[in-house]
């Protein structure tokens, strides 16, 4: 037999090796890769504009969106529809565009890549990417918020530290020795470096936030599959050097690579942010607010916060309250200034500074800029849409970019430098902004103003401090109602919105089950929205709640309490910490989930798998794009001989609600508490 036949047989039998069965039950292989079949079936679920138009929770969604049809004016549902089909082979996780043999293609024919990677190493390649970048967007805000901390300690930034509380009680838990002798500065500038060094450290040391706020079971757990990681910079760093070409070609070690860099955006990217901004602006306050796209008011200088960072956004609505810009306002024949958010810079402002009015997640901002009522809109970073400025072109609106990292073309940019060494000029660059946005008012009063009349109230500004004050001091009551049963579980339903489903509709589908079942809804960031604006998180959305459930919430609570933006998911963990610690249990084996229904971007993965992290499993509408490798879906969806949780996609939101019943039933079982 000569080398040719040799080959050809080993190339044979390596096809039928390769013949496995997907996570959908499809068989796929050298000779069919039939998960493409899998991928067509899913496709076919995906929501059209004329399904939004349609079925959209929120009415104000459903109109603007034929006004602006009206008018010619693309948004994202558009854009959505013109870019069907989508790339099967995108969706499935194995295009390979890494190096420039390619890009290659997984398929019958090509069963593997140029450089010899097959399907279960590009998939995981891929997916440890996304992740990384995960890492990086929530971790690059989270440096922003700490430097903040530090340069607000050093005098460099002119804001005071009002969260000395949170400082003293996170020192110790940061392994800060002689916290209590420090002052408030020097205690926030010894916080910020542990955190910092968390985050950046190169040399292998202890990961001080891990081992301070993470429970020890967890800890355990994780240095058992070896996935603690040394800093989020050197697993960012290495995911992206193993998963270039021609490096590591073993899907199992790039995949626990996953793990270290999920630990990193949990606790840099999620954790470490919290922390730095309450300690900077304090804790959050229960209030009720105004919100939807009816709250906008003609007359005034209506200015638009939109992004996630809020250090110069609270100097901007500082100064938008001020006699000297109000005055400017009146003068220009404006009757004041009003403050409205999209995304989380949004919700932060609500929480930090009352009338803010909340109005969108990124998905929907287009739509909010086709009222034609907004002068100005301030953008920091992430989710925020390049397409906003075609709208924005149309109705005159000024948009202002506001950091190094997000520029927008056609924007005005008033910004601390790369360096921040302009950090000190705060005040000077919010003054710019709001003459700027003052200034935009009185050059479009010719701009036609059209606003759907859908405004209502909602209870905001939830945490567990909060809750503990509810109900007398101790999260007991609320504990002994789940181990009862008049609270079947409680749920963290957060995450993106995504056009691959009908906006906004899975998450108030979902929630609207979920309390029908006596589940209490914990929510922030984007998901938040629908269930902000369609009246959910208001005292008189109890009716929507099943008679348990109601027991517990008296006459002034809603049954769904907002906590946050994005990275206050930590405020929702703090609360199932609090009620599991009261029964003697780990958060793992309680009657808790987490639900993102339309995640739609790499902190998505990287949000939902935190949760997983920690035991606690996590329900979706939306796939991760890993359909060509059974192996690495199997490993994302099923971690429950590790973790002891998993990731359960259900493109149905009733029936993904459904899973989430069923799984709250078995862990009450196993508690022995079902009756």
């Amino acid at each position: 037999m000569d080398t040719r036949e040799v080959i050809n047989k080993l190339h044979n039998q390596e096809a039928k090796e390769l013949k496995t069965v997907n996570a959908h039950g499809h068989e796929h292989g050298a000779d069919g890769y039939d998960y493409m079949k899998a991928v067509a079936e899913y496709k076919k679920t995906f929501a059209s504009k004329k399904d939004v138009i349609e079925k959209a929770a929120d009415p104000a969604v459903r109109e603007m969106l034929l006004h602006m049809e009206k008018l010619g004016i693309d948004t994202p549902f558009d854009r959505f529809d013109q870019q069907k089909p989508q790339c099967s082979f995108g969706i499935a996780g194995v295009c390979c565009r890494i190096c420039t043999m390619g890009p290659c293609k997984i398929t019958a024919k090509s069963p593997k890549g140029v450089c010899g990677a097959d399907a279960d190493l590009i998939v995981a390649r891929n997916i440890l990417r996304t992740m990384a970048g995960g890492v990086g967007a929530h971790g690059s805000h989270g440096r922003e918020v700490i430097l903040a901390l530090r340069f607000a300690a050093e005098g460099k930034l002119d804001l005071p530290i009002l969260g000395e509380n949170i400082l003293r009680e996170s020192a110790p838990k940061l392994g800060i020795k002689d916290y209590e002798k420090m002052s408030v500065k020097e205690l926030a500038m010894a916080v910020s470096d542990v955190l910092l060094a968390d985050m950046s450290r190169s040399l292998p040391d202890e990961y001080q936030t891990i081992k301070g706020f993470a429970p020890l079971e967890r800890q355990e757990k994780w240095k058992e599959m070896d996935i603690l990681p040394i800093s989020a910079y050197h697993e960012v760093f290495e995911a992206l050097h193993r998963s270039t070409e021609a490096t590591d070609g073993d899907w199992k070690n790039i995949m626990q690579q996953f793990a270290r860099c999920g630990l990193t955006f949990l606790y840099s990217g999620v954790v470490a942010p919290a922390i730095a901004t309450d300690a900077l602006f304090g804790l959050p306050k229960r209030q009720t607010s105004r919100t939807n796209i009816g709250a906008l008011e003609e007359g005034y200088v209506n200015i638009a916060v939109h992004g996630h960072l809020p250090v110069l956004v609270s100097e901007i609505i500082k100064q938008g309250r001020s006699e000297e810009f109000i005055n400017l306002a009146k003068s220009k024949g404006a009757k004041g200034i009003k403050f409205y958010g999209i995304c989380c810079t949004g919700l932060s402002s609500m929480y930090r500074y009352g009338d803010v009015v909340p109005l969108s997640n990124s998905v929907g901002a287009e739509l909010v800029l086709g009222t034609g009522a907004l002068d100005c809109w301030i953008a920091d970073v992430q989710d925020v849409f390049p397409g906003i400025m075609d709208v924005a072109r149309c109705f005159k609106t000024t948009v202002i970019t506001t950091s190094d990292s997000a520029r927008l073309p056609g924007a005005e940019h008033y910004a601390y430098d790369h360096y921040h060494s302009n950090i000190g000029e705060t005040e000077n660059l919010a003054k710019k902004i709001m003459t700027r946005a003052i200034e935009s008012y009185a050059e479009r009063r010719d701009v036609p103003v059209h606003i759907p009349q859908y405004e209502v109230e909602a209870e905001v500004g939830f945490t567990s401090e909060y809750v503990k004050e509810r109900y007398g001091g101790s999260m007991k009551p609320l504990a002994d109602a789940v181990k009862s049963g008049k609270v079947l579980g409680i749920v963290n339903l957060v995450g993106c919105c995504n056009p691959r489903v009908v906006y906004e509709r899975a998450v108030v589908d979902v929630a609207t089950k979920l309390l029908e079942n006596n589940i209490l809804i914990l929510t922030n960031g984007c998901a938040s929205f629908p269930l902000l604006k369609t009246g959910m998180c208001a005292v008189k959305a109890q009716e929507l709640a099943g008679e348990g459930l109601r027991s517990i919430l008296g006459d002034d609570l809603p049954p769904i309490w907002h906590v946050g933006e994005c990275v206050d998911n930590t405020r929702s963990t703090e609360i199932f910490a609090g009620v599991a610690g009261e029964l003697g249990l780990e958060m793992k084996d309680m009657p808790y989930a987490m639900s993102s229904p339309e995640w739609a971007n790499e902190k998505g993965l990287g949000a939902s798998y935190c949760f997983r992290l920690m035991g606690i499993n996590t329900y979706h509408c939306v796939y991760p794009p890993a359909h060509g490798s059974q192996n690495v879906m199997n490993y994302i969806l099923d971690s429950s001989k590790t973790l002891g949780s998993t990731m359960n996609v259900e493109v149905d939101p009733l029936k993904l609600a459904d899973k989430i019943i069923e799984n709250m039933k078995n862990k009450r079982k196993a508690l022995g508490w079902d009756k």
